[in-house]
């Protein structure tokens, strides 16, 4: 069914646009949003780090904004990434005496990537101090330690204190003070098309089966990238490599490409989506045994075999190098070599992971790790060859002792190596240990084409009507190319999303849609003595009247994955209620509801570091 406006012939731009079932809708010049009965001023689809950063910016500027999540919690992947930024020219580096610019790291980010995409490459360095650094650290974030990873002229990487969830959580909590509003446990489905343009979107409220719509004159969708999809990482898979025997999902779990489903119904044009950032230090998530999900393992003075028992690669390469390197093997697989030293330096990438949880649910798992007092007894506990493991590492020591790696090139004499590869150790105190490591889906670096200011282009290069995205879902505006330089996932997250929000006030602006004055900020609520929040007489017990967590996590219910995961950690630990919920203690019958300013205080039980 095709529907013309009058002016078809005379209108120098049109707009195409497609709902579920097919229905083209061809509109011409710029179509007005329909502003009446609408839910908000702009939805956002997705709440993690693009679509948090994106909702702040359009709040602070006078916008309604509704968030509509998946999940029953803010943050995304980013939750649980380790959290680290690449910015240019900050505090950070001029007080440990690094010299950076604006174009050093235009001409590092071309390079690295090979074709990343020049216009939002030189925007993001010229932007990154102002619009990343600064920005967080108005909100509360804290930068802790600076890296110099591989491709970078300079240390650019900056930490995070607390790792992804020391990032995310003031960008949630200012979203809260300036009135963003959230619909959770809601999937999205399709978009809602009206006289050529987006104006609303609707879904299934997952806790309950019931359809939801929302409407409003512009809708961003920031829903993360697929490589928890694995089925659409094999369809996008670079063609230069074979697939692997497995590899696991590394991303969030709501990383299943969903937004990339919405922007087709709609005609949306799509780049780079074998741009695909894999590690290639996936262990099997000893937490969730019966999923193919993955953790990001750490440790740059292990010696890395193939299932033959031969070293193949610099443990120090980036991604970029190494995965290459991996996909040549048998199997696409290894294993990494650790002595007793060696496994002291071994971490674990993502906040949560203590070294109590490290000990225990990784080297106290003798499916994830072999171990063994001698080499040669280890090969036979993992099934590597024996001859060949004991060659590799006496071979090794000895280069350790010559101070060359003849080999693969991982140190010199004249080195300084980027960290965290400076120190080298000899793989000689035993009890030795060996991780059978997989690739590691982990980051789309291709989506929804954007332009620079994050409309959502159509397959002709239009502007599709009332649609913006930002974040993985759009690659990232191209930034990174073929490879990532990393830090260059969530500071480009909260780039996109903060451009997408901008542009999106500034148009609700020309609508007349919303003024010029931003509403008040609410205020945040900690102190331990807030109202409803005293201990006195609490028992936590008492929760398990209402709440048999031991038969709630196992019901396995839709909408409740976070709910199911998050205390089942609870039982296994031995957590009280009142560690998390202390504010519905003492128990008031009708105040017994959640405070989001409290609740994101207690995400630090699991994700805290």
């Amino acid at each position: 069914m095709l529907y013309l406006c009058p002016e078809i012939f005379s209108m120098k731009r049109c707009y195409l646009a497609a709902t579920v079932p097919i229905i083209l809708t061809i509109s011409c010049g710029t179509p007005k949003p329909a502003i009446e009965n609408r839910d908000a001023d702009v939805l956002i689809v997705g709440g993690g780090i693009a679509g948090l950063s994106a909702a702040q910016e359009i709040a602070r500027g006078g916008g309604d904004v509704l968030v509509v999540d998946m999940s029953s919690v803010f943050g995304g992947h980013a939750v649980s990434a380790h959290g680290g930024l690449a910015i240019v020219g900050s505090p950070v580096q001029a007080a440990a005496g690094v010299e950076d610019s604006p174009d050093l790291a235009y001409n590092d980010f071309m390079n690295w990537g090979e074709d990343a995409d020049e216009q939002w490459v030189r925007y993001y360095v010229d932007h990154a101090k102002t619009e990343i650094h600064d920005w967080a650290v108005d909100l509360g974030v804290e930068f802790d330690s600076l890296w110099h990873l591989a491709g970078n002229s300079v240390p650019r990487f900056h930490n995070v204190r607390g790792r992804g969830l020391g990032l995310v959580t003031p960008i949630y909590l200012s979203g809260l003070r300036n009135r963003v509003r959230f619909e959770w446990n809601t999937r999205v489905e399709e978009l809602v098309v009206e006289d050529g343009r987006v104006a609303g979107v609707r879904g299934t409220h997952l806790r309950s089966g019931t359809p939801r719509e929302f409407r409003a004159p512009i809708v961003l969708i920031a829903t993360g990238g697929f490589q928890s999809n694995i089925d659409r990482v094999q369809e996008h898979w670079n063609a230069e490599f074979a697939f692997p025997d497995r590899i696991l999902a590394g991303s969030g779990w709501n990383s299943q490409g969903l937004g990339l489903d919405l922007a087709r119904q709609v005609n949306a044009q799509f780049h780079r989506l074998d741009h695909q950032w894999n590690y290639v230090t996936g262990l099997p998530d000893p937490r969730y045994p019966d999923d193919n999900r993955g953790v990001n393992v750490l440790s740059y003075q292990s010696v890395r075999v193939n299932v033959e028992g031969e070293r193949f690669v610099n443990e120090c390469a980036s991604a970029k190098e190494a995965f290459p390197a991996l996909m040549r093997q048998p199997t696409g697989s290894y294993w990494a070599i650790l002595d007793s030293k060696v496994r002291e330096a071994l971490i674990v990438s993502g906040s949560g992971w203590t070294e109590e949880r490290i000990e225990t649910l990784i080297f106290g798992n003798p499916d994830l790790v072999k171990k063994a007092s001698t080499v040669a007894q280890l090969a036979r506990e993992a099934g590597i060859p024996e001859e060949a493991l004991v060659a590799t590492i006496a071979r090794f020591n000895g280069l350790v002792d010559r101070g060359t790696d003849s080999d693969f090139g991982r140190f010199a004499p004249s080195d300084d190596p980027p960290l965290p590869c400076q120190e080298v150790m000899r793989l000689d105190d035993p009890p030795f240990y060996a991780l059978h490591l997989y690739p590691l889906a982990r980051k789309s670096m291709g989506g929804i084409k954007i332009d620079i200011q994050g409309h959502v282009l159509d397959q002709e290069g239009r502007i599709i009507p009332g649609l913006y995205a930002a974040g993985e879902v759009a690659g990232f505006g191209g930034i990174n190319g073929k490879a990532g330089l990393e830090g260059t996932f969530l500071g480009p997250s909260i780039l996109t999303g903060r451009v997408s929000g901008r542009s999106a006030v500034n148009e609700l602006r020309e609508w007349g849609v919303i003024g010029t004055e931003s509403p008040p900020s609410r205020e945040v609520v900690t102190s331990q003595t807030a109202p409803g929040s005293t201990q006195e007489g609490s028992d936590s017990s008492a929760c398990a009247v209402c709440h048999d967590l031991g038969v709630l996590v196992e019901l396995a219910r839709p909408g409740y994955w976070h709910f199911e995961l998050a205390h089942r950690s609870v039982l296994q630990d031995g957590q009280q209620c009142i560690n998390c919920h202390e504010d519905l203690f003492p128990f008031d019958d009708e105040n017994h509801r959640v405070d989001p300013f409290r609740r994101a205080q207690s995400c630090k039980h699991c994700h805290g570091l």
